[in-house]
């Protein structure tokens, strides 16, 4: 009997992969993964390496590759974009996040295929409206973005619901809105990896690490707040979507808790068993008006949906990524 087939756009990325883990885990359809591997030193082939994926795709072929396998595929989980804030180009980022997107979402239309899209927490700007995920048309709109990815993500929102609302939908559609996602597999991110993964080899030197400054009034240095949550927990939400056919809309996919980037450094340190050193710098200009000084992301709605899955507390989440990832000779899931 032919298997059911889950195709994953960014599947060698950090979200992704994580994702592509956990479905080849199941072992209930055969994953494909659809990515682009760039330079064999950069290690995001590393990220598949112990994972048993059925096929390979490039984004060039997708179109293509998912109209021969259209009667095997259940679902697409679409994590594929260009996911830096600070990426210049912003025709680069609509053509990718927003134009590709949405031709994904017309073909799985046509083919009767599920769909699973990453939003993003950055569609919320600077907060000022809140983190609630409703997601009708009208609350949608008005969130205002600070930069072009958010722009893109938050373009798509808008595309998905009205389309959903005119009835030209998938089966299933869903949104997650990421906040701040750390863990495993992040490590080809560069300058978007996360603070921890950023700050983690001079704490396992035991040097001093660097922290923003603050250029607000009402937050301390290092008091920046944000929605830190595990990548097991927001593949816990998707996990939990494909198992419910009828859920659709656009989500938070947060931890409910903001924390400040001084107890991420602290968790860090007391993961590593050494005492914390932190110091602060002037954040860098460029970034200083577009700067979102608190997240919390709502999750009430997927919980009254029947969302049950734990939020990891930070300095748990923090302690197995350092022990069981980061502090290892392999850090690969």
């Amino acid at each position: 009997m032919t298997r059911r087939m889950i195709v994953v756009t960014g599947g060698a990325g950090f979200i992704g992969s994580n994702i592509v883990a956990r479905l080849c885990a199941a072992d209930r359809h055969d994953v494909v993964v659809c990515d682009r591997l760039e330079g064999a030193d950069l290690g995001k082939w590393k990220n598949l390496a112990k994972h048993p994926v059925a096929d390979f795709w490039w984004p060039e072929e997708m179109f293509e590759k998912l109209e021969a396998n259209a009667d095997r595929i259940e679902a697409v989980i679409h994590m594929g974009a260009i996911s830096s804030t600070t990426e210049p180009d912003a025709d680069l980022i609509l053509r990718t996040n927003f134009a590709l997107s949405r031709d994904l979402w017309d073909w799985c239309v046509r083919r009767g295929v599920r769909l699973v899209y990453a939003s993003s927490a950055a569609t919320y700007g600077d907060g000022h409206k809140g983190f609630d995920d409703e997601d009708d048309f009208a609350s949608l709109q008005k969130l205002r973005p600070l930069n072009a990815y958010g722009y893109s993500k938050y373009l798509f929102d808008l595309y998905a619901r009205q389309q959903a609302e005119r009835g030209h939908a998938p089966n299933q559609w869903a949104g997650l809105k990421f906040f701040n996602v750390y863990g495993p597999n992040e490590y080809h991110k560069g300058g978007m990896k996360s603070v921890v993964a950023q700050i983690w080899p001079k704490v396992q030197a035991g040097e001093p690490v660097q922290l923003f400054r603050s250029h607000h009034p009402d937050y301390a240095d290092g008091g920046q707040l944000r929605d830190f949550v595990h990548v097991d927990d927001v593949v816990d939400v998707i996990d939990w979507l494909l198992g419910k056919p009828e859920i659709s809309g656009v989500f938070n996919a947060g931890s409910g808790q903001a924390r400040s980037f001084a107890d991420l450094a602290r968790a860090t340190f007391a993961a590593a068993g050494k005492e914390p050193q932190i110091s602060y710098i002037d954040m860098p200009e460029v970034i200083r008006d577009r700067y979102q000084y608190f997240t919390q992301a709502r999750m009430d709605r997927v919980r009254a949906l029947g969302f049950d899955g734990q939020s990891t507390p930070l300095e748990e989440g923090v302690r197995r990524y350092v022990q069981s990832y980061l502090a290892t000779e392999d850090p690969y899931r």
